[in-house]
């Protein structure tokens, strides 16, 4: 696998991604997280991640020349979570194909994270995720070496915010 730079051409690619996983997490009964139509087909979502793509900082994981996995980091978090009082590379999208799941895609894009935490001299890697349903997305990044800080609501969507304090060896 490797993992290249992307930018606003990837955009087909990260909504195919985001189709596969919605039609997947609906299989699953998980309607709440991202809804339940596909993303590519709701003129607002497509437009919105094309503006995180061309504002953020996009990393593909590809696979035989097909990407199959979506990294978007910034320097500041989402609203309406809470900024820090020190320097964070915040992630702001972990995306990966569901046809290749199993393969360590997502941890290799957040091992990608805290590596490019550390070349920047920054400490602290953030992310949220959704809190509902089973919980397993917050335990997938625990298992990741993130660390709960605090739960927030946003109308009724449940999310939690974790981190991880990197080290120069964190890669």
């Amino acid at each position: 696998m490797r993992i290249r730079s992307g930018d606003v051409a990837d955009l087909p690619a990260v909504m195919a991604m985001f189709d596969e996983a919605i039609a997947w997490m609906v299989h699953r009964g998980n309607t709440e997280q991202w809804g339940t139509e596909p993303w590519s087909s709701q003129p607002a979502k497509v437009d919105a991640i094309r503006k995180r793509i061309e504002e953020e900082d996009l990393r593909i994981a590809e696979l035989d020349d097909v990407a199959v996995g979506a990294l978007i980091t910034s320097d500041k978090p989402p609203h309406p979570i809470e900024p820090v009082d020190e320097p964070e590379l915040y992630v702001r999208l972990l995306l990966t194909s569901r046809r290749h799941a199993g393969r360590g895609i997502g941890s290799r894009l957040l091992t990608h994270a805290r590596a490019t935490a550390v070349e920047q001299g920054v400490a602290l890697v953030r992310v949220d995720c959704y809190r509902g349903g089973d919980g397993s997305l917050v335990r997938y990044y625990e298992r990741n070496g993130f660390v709960r800080t605090h739960p927030f609501t946003v109308g009724e969507w449940p999310g939690q915010v974790l981190e991880h304090r990197v080290r120069a060896d964190d890669h």
